[in-house]
């Protein structure tokens, strides 16, 4: 008997995570087609390997779990310009962008956590204006190095950042 009730765990637990992967598979598809910037790819890869999407019965669910993969990058990301300036082994004219950078990825933490509480709530229109908020941080953090004609170190990790954060947005944008 025992062994029966494994089983029947062991299948029901196969079965949430088909239908979570189902679920990713399908949100995914549904907001690239909404955005041509929209990558996904890294929707689904960014998805799948987070527990805690795997286990999202609705897209309020990938809308928590795609927020805190965003936090998570903006956090990296933070660290990894904290690191270039400590190490002083960059471009002297990117050391104001890099301080700017920063600051931009302290304030996109802070907006997707309020993004993250928002949803809890439910009040999706705060969600979408501090989620948009925080997509500005990738870009104008760019901007800054073009400005000052330097070379952006992070270019990469902030185009990653700026679609880590179109994640949720676009989610967000799918709710009713």
């Amino acid at each position: 008997m025992k062994i029966l009730l494994n089983l029947v765990t062991f299948f029901l637990l196969l079965n949430g995570f088909a239908t979570a992967q189902t679920l990713i598979r399908n949100s995914c598809k549904k907001a690239a087609a909404t955005s041509p910037k929209f990558k996904y790819n890294l929707c689904v890869t960014s998805l799948e390997t987070n527990p805690q999407a795997k286990t999202a019965k609705d897209l309020a669910g990938l809308v928590m779990a795609s927020t805190k993969n965003a936090v998570t990058k903006a956090t990296s990301l933070k660290g990894t310009v904290d690191k270039i300036l400590k190490g002083k082994n960059f471009n002297k004219m990117s050391e104001m962008p890099l301080r700017d950078c920063l600051q931009l990825y302290t304030d996109a933490i802070d907006s997707l956590n309020e993004a993250s509480a928002g949803v809890k709530s439910r009040n999706y229109p705060t969600v979408k204006t501090v989620l948009s908020a925080a997509m500005d941080a990738p870009s104008t953090c760019e901007t800054g190095f073009k400005e000052r004609k330097a070379p952006s170190p992070v270019t990469k990790e902030n185009d990653n950042l700026y679609q880590m954060i179109l994640i949720p947005l676009a989610f967000t944008n799918m709710l009713k």
